[in-house]
C-alpha cells in the first residue's frame, strides 16, 4: 500500500475524510487520465492533509444539471502544481482538480455527452447533417480556455464548432444558435456567481436552455462518458473550429434594438443614462445599442476593462446596492435619470433610478420588471400592434416567484399570464411551443414560414391569427426578454427598454419613483422580498436537503403569527397552466397565509444555498396613505422574513 493509500485511509477512519470523497480520489488516480500536474497537485493536497478541501472537491462528482454545471474552478486551498504560472489577471495555469469542481475534465466529459446527444437526436429525426455547435464565453477565469478545450472536443468527435473572437453574453449566443443554425450551443459563464466560479450552460437548436426530453438525455450521455475517454481530449485544437466574423453579429445588434417600440421618444428626450458591464460582456452589445437608438451613454471607465477577479466590486450582482456604488456616485454628479448595471454574461439587468429627493435609488427586479411590462403593454397598444382589449393570443410569461404585480397588471390590460417554474429555460420552451403552433397552422394550408427571418410585423401577425404572441417576459432575479428571437433573458435589450422608459417618463415630467407609485395605486402594494440562506460544502448540501425535505414531510402550520392557509407542493401535486400545459415537477414549495402574503422556497440549482422568496400585498386608497403603507409593510415583511430564517435554521439541524 502506498504511503499516499494510507494517508487516504487514515484520514477516512479518523473521520476527516468522508468514503465518498475517498472513493471519488482513488477512483481518479486508478482510471490513470490524470495529466502529471494534477496528480502532482491532489498528492500535495493529501501530504498537507487538506481534508476539508479535499471533502469540498470530491465528495460528490459535479452534477450535469438540467441547464448544465456550474462550480468553482479556483479551490479555497490551491495546489503548487495548479497555480503554476498565474496570470497577470490571477488566473492559475490549471483548473483546480476534483470531481465537485469545473475543470479540463469535466468540461470535456460534459462536451463528449453533448456530442453524443445531438448526433443521436439528428439520427433519430434522419437528419444526416454534422452535429453544429456554436460556443459563447464570459471573462472569466479559464473561460476562453474552457471554450477552446470544448469546441476541440466536438469537432475531434467530427462535429463543426463556431466560436467568437472574444467574451459575449449569453443572450447573443442563445439568438446565434438560431442565426447560425446550430444543432446546440454552449455558453461557458457563471452568471452573477463569485470570482472563483465558472459553468458550461447547454442549449438546443431552439435557442432556449436544453429541458425534457433533451435534457435528461444529454445528462445520461454525460454520465456514461468513462474517464478513460478524456485523455485525447484534454488538449485544445481549434485548427479546425470556425471564428465568427463580427459582420456576422449585426443581426443581434438589429434584433436588441427591434425590441425598441417608440425609437423617436428616445432621440427627442435624449435620457442621460450612465451604464456599467461591471467588467463584463455588457459592453460587447450594450453601448452599440444604445448610441444606434441615439444616446451616448456615460460609461463607468474603472469597470469596463473585462477583469475575472471584479477588482472594483465584491460581487458582480447588480442586485447588490455595492455593486452600484461606482455608477451611483458618477450617476449623482452627473445629473443622470438612471444608472444601469449588468452582470459578467449580460443576461440579468439592475437599475438605479432618480429618486424624488434627488439621490439615486436601487430599485428590485420586481419593481423594474412591472414598469417595463406596463410600459411595453402600453406601448404595444398604441402603436396597434396587439389589440386595445389585449386577448388571449397575447402572452406575458414570467416565472412563480416573480411579483403578482406582474399578474395584475397583465389581468387589467386583457392579454394572457403565463406562470412557469423558476429559470428563463421554461420561458424559452414555451416560446418555442407558440413558433411550432404557427408552423402547424401554416402547413395545415399548405404554408411554410422562415420564423427567424420573417420581418417582426408580419410574424406578429401571424402569431396573433394562429398561436400566441409574446409581448414580454421576466423573472424577479432581473432577467427580462422581449423578443421571441432570442430564448434567455437579454440584458442588451432590457438596457433599451430602460431607455425606452426614462424617455417616455422624462416626456411626462414623470420620476420611476412616480411611474411605480402609480403602479401600486392602480392594482395595490406590494414588496417582496428573497432570503438567501448559503450552506456550503458537503456538509451544506445535507443541511439544505433538510430543509427541503422538511418542508415535504412536516410543512409549517404558521409563520409570523399567521395561519398558514394553502401548500402547494410542486413536487407531487398537479398543476396547470393558463395555456393548459401541466407544470413540470420540482422540489419547490409555495406557502399562502391567512393575510394574502406568501412564501416559496426552493433549493438554487447553481449556488450552495437555499432560497426563500417573500411576498407582501395591501391596498392602498390614496396617494396621501402610500409612503406610511410602505413603512409599515415593510417592518412587517422584516419581521416575517426573520421568522422564516429562524425556522430554516431549526430544520436545518433536524
Amino acid at each position: 500500500m502506498s504511503s499516499l493509500d494510507q494517508n487516504i485511509q487514515s484520514a477516512v477512519k479518523q473521520g476527516l475524510l468522508l468514503d465518498e470523497s475517498a472513493q471519488n480520489i482513488k477512483g481518479w488516480f486508478e482510471a490513470g487520465f490524470l495529466p502529471q500536474w494534477a496528480v502532482d497537485a491532489l498528492d500535495e493536497l493529501v501530504q498537507k492533509q487538506a481534508w476539508e478541501e479535499l471533502n469540498d472537491r470530491f465528495f460528490k462528482s459535479l452534477a450535469f444539471g438540467t441547464g448544465g454545471m456550474r462550480g468553482r474552478t479556483i479551490g479555497k486551498v490551491s495546489a503548487q502544481a495548479e497555480l503554476g504560472n498565474v496570470s497577470d489577471m490571477g488566473t492559475p495555469e490549471h483548473a483546480a482538480v476534483g470531481t465537485n469542481l469545473l475543470n479540463d475534465f469535466n468540461i470535456a466529459r460534459a462536451t463528449i455527452g453533448l456530442f453524443r446527444y445531438t448526433q443521436s437526436f439528428l439520427k433519430k429525426e434522419n437528419r444526416t447533417d454534422a452535429p453544429r455547435l456554436v460556443i459563447a464565453h464570459d471573462m472569466r477565469h479559464f473561460s476562453r480556455h474552457f471554450c477552446e478545450l470544448a469546441a476541440s472536443a466536438w469537432t475531434r468527435l467530427g462535429g463543426q464548432a463556431l466560436i467568437f473572437d472574444g467574451p459575449r453574453s449569453t443572450p447573443q449566443l442563445s439568438f446565434s444558435v438560431r442565426h447560425f443554425k446550430c444543432h446546440a450551443g454552449v455558453v461557458i459563464t457563471a452568471s452573477h456567481n463569485p470570482a472563483h466560479d465558472n459553468g458550461f450552460k447547454a442549449y438546443f437548436e431552439d435557442g432556449a436552455q436544453v429541458v425534457f426530453p433533451h435534457a435528461e438525455g444529454i445528462i445520461d450521455e454525460v454520465n456514461a462518458v468513462q474517464l478513460r475517454e478524456l485523455p485525447e481530449f484534454l488538449q485544445a485544437d481549434i485548427s479546425k473550429v470556425e471564428t465568427i466574423a463580427r459582420v456576422d453579429e449585426k443581426p443581434y445588434l438589429d434584433c436588441v434594438i427591434s425590441s425598441v417600440i417608440d425609437v423617436k421618444t428616445i432621440a427627442r428626450e435624449q435620457p442621460k443614462i450612465v451604464y456599467t458591464p461591471v467588467h463584463g460582456t455588457g459592453q460587447v452589445m450594450a453601448v452599440p445599442a444604445l448610441r444606434a437608438l441615439g444616446l451616448e451613454p456615460v460609461l463607468v471607465e474603472s469597470q469596463l476593462v473585462m477583469d475575472p477577479r471584479f477588482p472594483t466590486v465584491k460581487s458582480p450582482n447588480p442586485e447588490n446596492a455595492e455593486t452600484f456604488a461606482q455608477a451611483v456616485k458618477i450617476a449623482e454628479s452627473a445629473g443622470a435619470d438612471v444608472a444601469i448595471a449588468t452582470d459578467p454574461d449580460d443576461d440579468r439587468v439592475g437599475i438605479a433610478v432618480r429618486s424624488q429627493d434627488g439621490g439615486m435609488k436601487l430599485l428590485t427586479g420586481n419593481m423594474t420588471g412591472a414598469m417595463l411590462l406596463e410600459n411595453r403593454l402600453q406601448l404595444l397598444k398604441e402603436k396597434g400592434i396587439i389589440p386595445r382589449d389585449g386577448g388571449d393570443n397575447v402572452a406575458v410569461i414570467k416565472t412563480f416567484v416573480t411579483t403578482p404585480l406582474q399578474d395584475a397588471i397583465a389581468q387589467a390590460h386583457g392579454v394572457k399570464l403565463i406562470n412557469t417554474l423558476t429559470g428563463f429555460k421554461w420561458i424559452g420552451e414555451r416560446l418555442q411551443k407558440y413558433e411550432e403552433k404557427l408552423e402547424a397552422a401554416l402547413q395545415a394550408q399548405g404554408k411554410t414560414i422562415d420564423y427567424d427571418t420573417t420581418p417582426n410585423a408580419e410574424r406578429t401577425r401571424l402569431l396573433l391569427e394562429h398561436s400566441t404572441y409574446f409581448a414580454f417576459g421576466g423573472e424577479e432575479s432581473y432577467g427580462y426578454l422581449a423578443s421571441d428571437l432570442v430564448r434567455d433573458k437579454d440584458g442588451n435589450s432590457a438596457v433599451c427598454l430602460v431607455a425606452e422608459l426614462a424617455a417616455r417618463l422624462k416626456k411626462q415630467g414623470m420620476s420611476f419613483e412616480q411611474y411605480l407609485d402609480n403602479l401600486y395605486l392602480k392594482y395595490g402594494y406590494t414588496l417582496e422580498d428573497l432570503l438567501n440562506i448559503y450552506y456550503e460544502g458537503a456538509s451544506g448540501a445535507a443541511k439544505i436537503k433538510a430543509i427541503l425535505d422538511s418542508y415535504r414531510s412536516n410543512p409549517p402550520v404558521e409563520m409570523a403569527g399567521q395561519k398558514i392557509i394553502k401548500f402547494t407542493d410542486f413536487g407531487r401535486d398537479t398543476i396547470t397552466d393558463a395555456d393548459g400545459y401541466e407544470i413540470p415537477k420540482e422540489n419547490f414549495y409555495f406557502l399562502e397565509l391567512a393575510n394574502g402574503w406568501k412564501y416559496a422556497v426552493r433549493g438554487s440549482g447553481t449556488e450552495p444555498k437555499i432560497k426563500f422568496y417573500l411576498f407582501a400585498r395591501a391596498d392602498v386608497a390614496q396617494a396621501q396613505a402610500l409612503p406610511a403603507l410602505k413603512k409599515e409593510i415593510r417592518a412587517q415583511l422584516d419581521a416575517f422574513k426573520s421568522e422564516i430564517e429562524k425556522d430554516a435554521h431549526a430544520r436545518a439541524h433536524v
